[in-house]
């Protein structure tokens, strides 16, 4: 039917119906199955498989320092509940799968000189807990990754100096001055290089880490949506541990493709307890005023990027990745994936603002905002409300969740507290750089009684 429709951008339509018919069928068929430059599926129970039984970067931390890391805790003898307390410590889920004694995030796998020992894999920051148990594909909001390689890389009794700084506050990481800074010890085919090159590292980002089940409405990534939320590769760049040689790269990209489609089979929980349905239903309509022109609805997600200036939250993490490693990012490996006849790989890019996420089981994901700064949707919604600093107990339990405002209960830290930086960064002080819970007050508008629905409203998502 399209081709009867006229000339098309120049082209003779008589000149395609010249085509023989099996030319037609055949490009139909590859556009039906593979489309433009999109990646075919791969099998998400080959990915669940990978994700939970394999590592893919060398050990990063001896299984002795592991087995007794209590030695740098102040305490004379192993505990009993040592398992829970390293739990705890460390800001880790227990396993729902097999993994040799270790929590879930940690994988058992060779050092460099072929001793025993463990490395970070997928989960450390994609799996998180909520109501107490262990779920792949949440954001970790309990980990603090600057304990675990201050105290777990040492074979000693004191914690080792980190190059860089993998957290600022408990529940959010520097993911991205990871890439930076890993990225600067490897050529753009991802060979070693040396010296470190400096392509722009910042470690005052303090990301909040989205949900997994997100990524299968999106057509880009990370808050910024820099990426192709199609690529595979980038969801690799973790794998540049400069003990990885670079045939690693290749060599796991299928697996990697399944380990995409187990992440795009992830689904948000529901809501555990009881709903109003006046409520939700009054809810909707203010949502429907207010709020999909941005983040979409049930059937429809617009994948759409607000501008700093009209969205107002902290621009730290967009100014954070400069120009330096979108440039060794797009000459690299990682923008050079091809999928299919007519890819052409999948490039970085500038997006001028921060992307509206998906709101599926947005009650599971608090904190809010993309730096983790905003407690509760209640917060959320009535700026005036949001604490400037804050703690809470890192636990999950239903009895450190807030039904009400939706979201983890907060604790205001003592004045003029201090002590050691393990507690230090437990309290979110929102005067720090890249901790900033300005912006997206567009609920501030909205009476109590409204506000209230359009909360029942996105419980019920």
């Amino acid at each position: 039917m399209l081709l009867a429709a006229g000339p098309m951008n120049g082209i003779n339509p008589n000149a395609i119906q010249a085509f023989p018919s099996w030319v037609l069928v055949l490009c139909l068929w590859l556009v039906a199955n593979f489309g433009f430059g999109q990646t075919p599926k791969g099998n998400a129970a080959k990915g669940y498989e990978a994700l939970t039984e394999r590592a893919f970067v060398p050990g990063q931390f001896p299984r002795s320092q592991i087995d007794n890391a209590w030695k740098l805790w102040g305490l004379s003898e192993k505990p009993a509940n040592y398992g829970q307390l390293f739990r705890e410590r460390y800001g880790l889920s227990e396993a729902p799968y097999p993994n040799k004694g270790l929590p879930m995030g940690l994988k058992a796998s060779r050092m460099p000189l072929g001793s025993d020992g463990a490395s970070l894999d997928c989960l450390t920051c994609h799996g998180g807990s909520l109501l107490g148990e262990s779920f792949p594909g949440l954001g970790n909001t309990m980990l603090d990754l600057q304990a675990i390689f201050e105290e777990l890389s040492t074979k000693g009794t004191k914690p080792i100096r980190t190059p860089y700084t993998f957290s600022n506050t408990r529940g959010t990481n520097e993911a991205g001055a990871t890439a930076v800074y890993l990225g600067g010890l490897r050529n753009p085919d991802l060979s070693p290089r040396l010296p470190w090159r400096n392509l722009g590292l910042h470690d005052d980002l303090c990301e909040d880490v989205p949900a997994w089940w997100h990524l299968k409405r999106k057509k880009t990534m990370y808050a910024t949506a820099e990426a192709e939320a199609a690529s595979v590769r980038s969801i690799m760049q973790f794998m540049m541990h400069p003990f990885n040689l670079t045939s690693a790269f290749n060599r796991e990209e299928d697996t990697f493709r399944d380990i995409q489609a187990w992440i795009l089979s992830v689904e948000a929980p529901k809501w555990p307890w009881g709903l109003d349905s006046g409520k939700v239903i009054r809810g909707e309509l203010v949502f429907r005023e207010n709020c999909s022109r941005c983040h979409g609805t049930k059937d429809h997600y617009p994948n759409k990027v607000i501008p700093l200036d009209e969205i107002g939250t902290d621009k730290t993490r967009y100014a954070g990745i400069e120009p330096a490693f979108g440039e060794f990012y797009n000459q690299s490996w990682f923008s050079k994936e091809r999928n299919g006849w007519f890819g052409d790989g999948y490039k970085s890019q500038r997006s001028g603002g921060y992307q509206a996420p998906p709101l599926d089981g947005i009650w599971a994901t608090a904190p809010y905002l993309h730096n983790g700064s905003i407690p509760t949707l209640e917060h959320l919604l009535n700026s005036k409300t949001r604490p400037s600093v804050f703690t809470r107990t890192f636990r999950t339990n239903e009895a450190d969740y807030d039904r009400v405002k939706v979201g983890w209960k907060t604790i205001s830290p003592a004045e003029g507290i201090t002590g050691s930086a393990l507690e230090a960064r437990k309290i979110y002080d929102t005067g720090k750089s890249g901790r900033g819970n300005q912006g997206h007050t567009f609920g501030d508008a909205l009476t109590p009684a409204a506000r209230g629905d359009l909360i029942e409203f996105l419980k019920s998502l």
